[in-house]
């Protein structure tokens, strides 16, 4: 196929978009001396909290740093069990198992990439502590059975937001329904800070044991410190909260335009046979941080995927089946037939370009192409 755009870059997967205010503002963190953790970060917590409407945010190093500190702060430990999705980035459940705990995967469903909670009820044993929702690709985890289970067996929830800020389900943003939620603003991120992340909850409680968790296990009482926990350093320094903070004052319009690029690719593969889409709830607002179909068959898949690298378009697999990876399969020996669709997904599905970054032509020209390579066939 011609490539309309011959001798330029390649269209990207993502690229980060970084408002010139970031740059003055980093400019300043570098003039005042201060580069942990101090007026930036503060700011950047306080604006999140607003844009959440939730009452403490703990920005920390990364989003799997926001995992592993709300497994800690719940007291997950070893010989208990924490219910994941077996489809996602595994870094959910690495989480887990840098606390001592133990996995137990969940299939996902195909209309939302995210835990099929039909399946979930009958994970839950004595040893279970916890459920991890993803939401995945921005798209909400269906929340209602999930609390409902949850307050049922007494559990704790931590939803794994990481792709999913400014998503919301029955308009309330994730990452505020369960004990605590994580968000992750690496590159690929709707907002980015260069790697880092975000802790939600509306328990001081829970709030305050991360903020010493976060650095070094520190209390501070009258200007007195004392090490009340063995903690981590998983501090943001000032550079990501000034990247951050611009970019929160556009996230609106960011997602808007990944909304309607999303919007573009749905009208154009759904009439297609052999491209499968997500699907759109009533109750679910999706801001698309990924853009995710899959086709007939992993062959399929793969001869897209190196057909668009030659014209020029950037594509990779979407998540993996966890269970299905060396060292969680060594461990669990999960029989295929419990993640049925995580292994769909995994060896069948295909990421797209979204962004900022991406212009009309850009999106129809991807969608046109993806079209005209599953008819032509191998």
């Amino acid at each position: 196929m011609e490539c309309w755009y011959k001798d330029t870059n390649m269209i990207k997967l993502s690229k980060p978009y970084i408002p010139s205010s970031s740059f003055e503002l980093i400019e300043q963190v570098i003039q005042s001396g201060n580069l942990v953790q101090g007026e930036q970060v503060s700011a950047f917590e306080n604006k999140l909290s607003k844009y959440l409407n939730i009452e403490h945010v703990i920005v920390v190093s990364s989003g799997t740093a926001a995992l592993h500190l709300s497994l800690l702060a719940l007291g997950i430990k070893a010989n208990d069990e924490v219910i994941v999705p077996a489809y996602s980035f595994p870094a959910v459940a690495n989480a887990v198992e840098m606390t001592g705990a133990s996995c137990c995967f969940v299939d996902i469903s195909l209309d939302d990439y995210c835990m099929d909670t039909k399946q979930l009820e009958s994970k839950i044993n004595k040893n279970t502590k916890a459920i991890m929702p993803v939401h995945e690709f921005g798209q909400s985890a269906d929340m209602k059975p999930i609390m409902a289970l949850a307050e049922k067996y007494n559990l704790h929830v931590i939803e794994d937001a990481a792709c999913a800020i400014g998503t919301k389900y029955d308009n309330q943003f994730t990452g505020t329904f369960g004990d605590m939620g994580c968000f992750s603003f690496h590159p690929r991120k709707i907002l980015t800070t260069g790697e880092g992340g975000a802790i939600t909850t509306r328990d001081k409680t829970l709030a305050d044991r991360l903020r010493q968790l976060r650095n070094h296990g520190i209390q501070s009482t009258d200007g007195k410190i004392e090490f009340v926990f063995a903690g981590y350093n998983y501090r943001m320094t000032e550079f990501q909260a000034a990247m951050g903070l611009s970019q929160l004052d556009e996230i609106n319009t960011t997602i808007d335009i990944h909304k309607e690029q999303a919007s573009f690719y749905h009208k154009a593969f759904s009439p297609i046979p052999g491209i499968h889409t997500d699907s759109n709830f009533e109750n679910r607002f999706q801001t698309y941080q990924t853009y995710h179909i899959i086709f007939e068959s992993g062959q399929i898949r793969n001869y897209v995927k190196k057909e668009l690298y030659q014209m020029g378009v950037e594509s990779n697999i979407g998540a993996y089946a966890i269970p299905a990876q060396s060292y969680f399969n060594n461990k669990y020996n999960v029989s295929k037939l419990d993640y049925t669709y995580a292994d769909i997904a995994y060896k069948c599905g295909l990421a797209l370009p979204v962004g900022r970054h991406l212009k009309e032509k850009d999106i129809s020209f991807i969608s046109s192409s993806v079209i005209k390579l599953v008819q032509d066939g191998l």
